[in-house]
């Protein structure tokens, strides 16, 4: 992976994290995360006439990704409504790319050097040594969500990488995924949904560019760079997350999940020189 491909990804991890914070500060988790996935749906639906349609080859993994994607997003609104960020988005994220490691070298053949999956295990162990201290009973959700991270990364890897062309394949993406939950509320709650978005449109929008941009980057790294490496490197999101729920969000971060930043940070670097 190449200096360049490495900033890029960080670059994508710091907006992810972003993102996920606007949900979590928002006073009602699910109508903020309709607010972004809407807005990153609109931001799509007015670039599409500019990008390159996706190859029809790509079609069936978008299908499948958009009802993924849509999971995805109810469950990290109920996941930010019971338990603390700092806690739970460690988890949800730490678990995915272990998974797609392993499963994506059967699935993709790709090979990663011994030095590549130190990085990735380094990465993986300081991300779960984070989510110590969260409740049992509400370990579920996030493990869950890490389950269906896992299978999108590798659904949309394939996806993008038969796309021939890795922004159209994302924009489509978002504007199918981000249509589910806001078409439900419209249906169902839009005066409450008209009243939040009035006072928190501003959430919506930056949370909304934050999240197209982030996987938009990450697709198109997807196809430069193993699927395995750019994913365990994108985690390094939860090292933002953590800062930003210390600084941000005002959470007490313990000692322990400093500690396995640093483990993070130390993966990160064991990727970039094996790179």
């Amino acid at each position: 992976m190449s200096p360049f491909l490495f900033c890029v990804v960080l670059l994508a991890g710091l907006l992810h994290a972003s993102w996920n914070a606007i949900v979590k500060r928002g006073s009602d988790t699910l109508f903020t995360t309709i607010l972004v996935t809407g807005s990153a749906a609109l931001i799509a639906a007015l670039c599409l006439p500019f990008v390159t349609a996706p190859d029809p080859r790509s079609w069936p993994w978008l299908a499948a990704s958009t009802v993924l994607q849509a999971g995805y997003y109810l469950l990290v609104a109920r996941t930010y409504r019971v338990t603390d960020m700092s806690a739970a988005y460690p988890l949800m994220r730490g678990c995915a790319p272990i998974l797609v490691a392993l499963v994506g070298g059967v699935v993709l053949g790709e090979r990663l050097p011994g030095l590549a999956w130190a990085g990735i295990g380094l990465i993986c162990f300081g991300i779960l040594c984070m989510s110590h201290g969260i409740v049992r009973r509400q370990m579920w959700l996030p493990l869950l969500n890490a389950g269906v991270i896992a299978t999108y990364t590798l659904v949309d890897a394939l996806g993008a990488r038969q796309s021939g062309s890795a922004l159209g394949y994302t924009l489509w993406l978002f504007l199918l995924s981000g249509l589910p939950l806001p078409v439900w509320a419209f249906a169902t709650r839009a005066p409450q949904l008209f009243a939040y978005a009035r006072s928190n449109w501003g959430y919506g929008l930056v949370g909304g560019v934050g999240t197209l941009t982030s996987y938009g980057v990450v697709l198109w790294v997807m196809t430069q760079a193993p699927v395995a490496m750019v994913s365990a490197l994108r985690e390094t999101s939860i090292l933002f997350g953590v800062l930003i729920s210390a600084l941000v969000l005002r959470e007490r971060v313990t000692r322990q999940r400093w500690v396995a930043a640093g483990l993070i940070v130390a993966g990160a670097v064991v990727l970039r020189v094996c790179g």
